[in-house]
């Protein structure tokens, strides 16, 4: 562009200028006059590519685009299953549960709250007390021995510190107390049993 315009000028002054093809010393200086000219034309100012726009990135440093597709793990809980307790009395025993229809049922209910039951001595190989209410039973002839738990007619738990053979549906046994600790536990009168989930 500037080329042409110092052109169009020299043109023009040698157009004005009589004489000038044969005159070497106006021929210059009109060659002088296009070149000042030419170099007091404006530059064509280039056009610039507008500055990128910065895309707002999280606190933490992520990718905002892979903030936004990143999938939130879904919550999986897995709480542990809760224990049932049984004290005797006053005393805590371990007892290793069966795992049947009726202890899942007996859990499920001591999980609303302990259950305690008032128990009765009875033939002097057992206490027995109402749990109040029926559990599903699967009664089998069974001959006990101290420390067992059993489901009586669906709806009564027997502690043994004796022996005694009947249908009964097993709940569980006391296994840290020996023989002689059960009786001492429940032979010397009417206890109070409570189960709970802990």
């Amino acid at each position: 562009m500037r080329m042409k315009t110092a052109l169009a000028i020299y043109l023009a002054l040698t157009m004005m200028l009589p004489g000038c093809a044969a005159a070497g010393p106006d021929r210059e200086q009109a060659e002088e006059i296009a070149a000042q000219a030419a170099d007091q034309q404006v530059p064509a100012v280039q056009e610039e590519d507008p500055a990128p726009q910065s895309v707002p990135q999280p606190e933490d440093g992520t990718d905002a685009a892979s903030a936004d597709t990143k999938e939130t793990p879904a919550e999986t809980e897995d709480p542990k299953e809760k224990e049932m307790k049984l004290t005797i009395g006053d005393t805590p025993v371990a007892v290793r549960w069966q795992d049947n229809e009726s202890v899942k049922a007996l859990a499920e209910l001591v999980s609303e709250g302990p259950l305690t039951v008032q128990m009765s001595m009875y033939g002097g190989f057992e206490q027995v007390g109402s749990i109040g209410q029926k559990l599903p039973r699967n009664d089998a002839q069974t001959t006990t021995q101290a420390g067992d738990i059993v489901l009586y007619s669906g709806d009564q738990i027997v502690v043994f510190y004796g022996s005694n053979s009947w249908a009964y549906t097993r709940l569980g046994r006391v296994e840290d107390r020996t023989a002689e600790e059960m009786k001492a536990l429940l032979g010397n009168g009417d206890v109070t049993i409570t189960i709970s989930a802990e």
